[in-house]
């Protein structure tokens, strides 16, 4: 009987990465041979970090924490794509709350009718169940960078800093009344 390899996409914006994005990463790197954290590009939404910037730091903390078979990649597109590209053979998504079900849930279901790819998810750990990029970005915008050292991995928080000094002062993305996660 041979093997056939299990790969696991674990995709989102990742703007910034958070220790909920990381405790889904360390729940479900082992449900797989091989684990690729995919980060996305969504125009629609208001970015803090480049890619490049969000794969350096993702790049350094898996290196830090993570066995040899979760990687880092960038992606264009549908998420359904970049999945067949690959051959993941489930995506991986965290679940923090109610109201990430049912969105999950639906999007589970039209992954699975339209690309044939299942979705395994994970509950994170209750200390991220009101972790959001959308609050992150909203805290930082007030200046309180330094409060988030219990959402966030040091060196995201340290380049969150390096963008205020490099803006004045002010965060890029400050001037957006709301964000969409």
């Amino acid at each position: 009987m041979t093997h056939v390899e299990k790969i696991g996409l674990f995709p989102g914006t990742f703007d910034p990465i958070t220790n909920g994005h990381l405790d889904v990463i360390r729940r479900g790197q082992g449900m797989f041979d091989q684990l690729i954290v995919a980060i996305a590009d969504n125009p629609a939404k208001p970015q803090v970090f480049s890619m490049q910037e969000r794969r350096d730091m993702i790049e350094q903390l898996i290196r830090e924490s993570f066995d040899d078979h979760v990687s880092v990649q960038c992606f264009h597109g549908l998420t359904v794509d970049f999945a067949r590209q690959i051959g993941a053979t489930a995506i991986l998504r965290g679940l923090r709350n109610v109201t990430d079900l049912n969105f999950e849930f639906q999007l589970a279901l039209t992954n699975r009718a339209v690309a044939n790819i299942e979705t395994v998810f994970v509950m994170s750990d209750e200390a991220f169940g009101f972790t959001s990029s959308t609050l992150i970005k909203q805290i930082a915008a007030g200046g309180e960078i330094d409060r988030l050292h219990r959402m966030l991995p040091q060196v995201v928080i340290d380049a969150l800093k390096r963008k205020k000094i490099a803006f004045g002062g002010t965060l890029p993305w400050s001037h957006v009344d709301h964000f969409k996660e």
